[in-house]
């Protein structure tokens, strides 16, 4: 898989592939975050801490989620 980098605001890259299941984030922010699921037809993406539990929060905006460690999950992204 090619994965293609650019650039944000504040000089982050950020990759253009989109957050799946699984993978470790950095939400709009600054929260690091494992997605735990995608609903509403892939228009909402629910987010939890990576470490020692807590509430869940969700974000509609996929583009603000800088994928930091890809699950490895598979190809269903």
């Amino acid at each position: 898989m090619v994965r293609t980098d650019r650039h944000a605001p504040r000089g982050h890259l950020v990759s253009t592939e989109r957050a799946w299941v699984g993978d470790l984030v950095r939400d709009g922010n600054g929260r690091r975050a494992i997605v735990t699921d995608v609903r509403a037809g892939g228009t909402v993406w629910v987010l939890r801490p990576p470490t020692g539990g807590g509430p869940c929060w969700e974000t509609d905006d996929p583009e603000s989620l800088q994928i930091l460690a890809p699950s490895g999950g598979g190809d269903n992204r």
